[in-house]
C-alpha cells in the first residue's frame, strides 16, 4: 500500500471548487461522465460512469471532503482527503490519498492529474 500527497491550484473560490466536487450536475459538466454524489456522510458515490466508486465519510462545506474509495477486497480502506484553502484569486487544493494498492498506484497518481484535477482546472480557467 502506498500514500499519495499532491497540491493543485485552481482559479476559482473554495465554494465554487467545493460545488464542482460535490454537486453531481457540476461533476458531469467537467468530467463529461455520469456522476452520483451527495454531501451526506455514509452515502455511496460513483464518478466517471462508475469507474470510481466509494463512500462519503465527512464533509466540511467549502473546505474539505473525505471519501473512502473502493478497490476490490482490500482489507484497509483507501481514503481520499481533499482540503480547499482560499489564496487570493485561487483555491489551493491539498490531496491526500492513503492506502492505494501498489499495483494501482501509478494509474491513480496519473489519474488525479489527467482525469480529475486537470479537467477541473480547465473547467474554471
Amino acid at each position: 500500500m502506498k500514500n499519495l500527497k499532491k497540491f493543485y491550484k485552481i482559479k476559482a473560490t473554495p465554494p465554487e471548487v467545493y460545488a464542482a466536487l460535490t454537486n453531481p450536475f457540476s461533476i458531469e459538466l467537467w468530467t463529461g461522465e455520469e456522476a452520483v454524489m451527495s454531501t451526506r456522510a455514509g452515502e455511496e458515490f460513483s464518478l466517471f460512469s462508475g469507474d470510481i466508486t466509494g463512500r462519503n465519510l465527512q464533509f466540511e462545506p467549502d473546505s474539505k471532503l473525505i471519501q473512502e474509495w473502493y478497490f476490490g477486497e482490500q482489507p484497509e480502506p483507501s481514503v481520499v482527503t481533499i482540503t480547499l484553502t482560499a489564496d487570493k484569486y485561487f483555491t489551493k487544493i491539498e490531496l491526500l490519498h492513503t492506502n492505494i494498492p501498489d499495483e494501482a498506484f501509478e494509474d491513480i497518481a496519473e489519474g488525479w492529474d489527467e482525469s480529475y484535477f486537470g479537467p477541473l482546472k480547465e473547467f474554471f480557467e
